[in-house]
């Protein structure tokens, strides 16, 4: 089983899964992260500098390190998606759905097929061969983790339709923007939990994979009590800050 196979099946059966962004793109930052015994990296392209130059390098040195790879693309546009599935991403997660059509397209943005993902067999993902189009159509559902983001109000008066949409691998939860959509500025505002409680369940009452940001970690087994599974928690640029900040304090003068 390839890499992505196997994270794919993780996801979809909700086993526990650890992993940060990558908000620096130098394929170095990448190499280094997989030496982590994280589950995976997510490649912030929606967020952060990103090219399809720079997808294309983090995405060789994810591979060289073993190490499965998402890409946050910028939009939900059916080319961000092929750019980074073709590069040999792992899955994507696709920002801002707010509603069931939003979730379709996508879903079938990120697959072969009528209306879907254009195909080309020489690619990084089907490791530069042309195999025939039946198995590579078979290795593609099976190593693409689809994984599709609510982060604003309007998905929350469709929930249950987002997340019942065939395809779907994992929801995942943008508290950050959630929090701002609804008005607030603090992600533990009473009415941010609430929202995230409800996401959750809709997904549960499907089978759906849950995942998320928080920004305390003092949140894990809650949040994991009420079934989330995906965690992307935090960031290179934190961790290089961090580091550094415990060094001046460290050294002592």
């Amino acid at each position: 089983m390839s890499v992505e196979a196997d994270f794919k099946a993780r996801l979809v059966a909700g086993q526990p899964l650890l992993g940060t962004f990558v908000k620096t793109p130098h394929p170095s930052v990448v190499e280094v992260l997989a030496q982590t015994g994280l589950d995976c990296l997510c490649l912030d392209a929606e967020h952060a500098p990103f090219d399809r130059g720079d997808l294309d390098r983090g995405l060789l040195a994810a591979r060289a390190g073993g190490m499965p790879a998402l890409v946050r693309v910028a939009s939900a546009s059916p080319h961000e998606i092929l750019n980074a599935l073709d590069l040999g991403a792992a899955g994507v997660v696709v920002p801002h759905i707010r509603s069931p059509e939003e979730a379709e397209a996508a879903v079938r943005a990120c697959h072969y097929g009528a209306g879907g993902r254009g195909y080309a067999g020489g690619t990084r993902a089907s490791a530069y061969v042309s195999p025939p189009i039946g198995e590579r159509l078979e290795a593609t559902r099976a190593e693409t983790s689809v994984i599709l983001q609510i982060e604003d109000v309007e998905a929350l008066d469709h929930l249950d339709a987002i997340v019942a949409t065939p395809g779907i691998d994992a929801i995942f939860i943008g508290r950050i923007d959630l929090t701002v959509a609804l008005g607030e500025t603090d992600p533990k505002a009473s009415r941010v939990m609430a929202a995230v409680s409800d996401i959750i369940a809709a997904c549960r009452g499907v089978g759906r994979t849950v995942g998320m940001f928080t920004p305390d970690l003092g949140e894990l087994d809650m949040w994991r009590g009420q079934g989330a599974s995906l965690f992307l928690l935090g960031a290179d640029h934190g961790f290089i800050r961090a580091g550094a900040m415990k060094l001046r304090a460290d050294a002592s003068f």
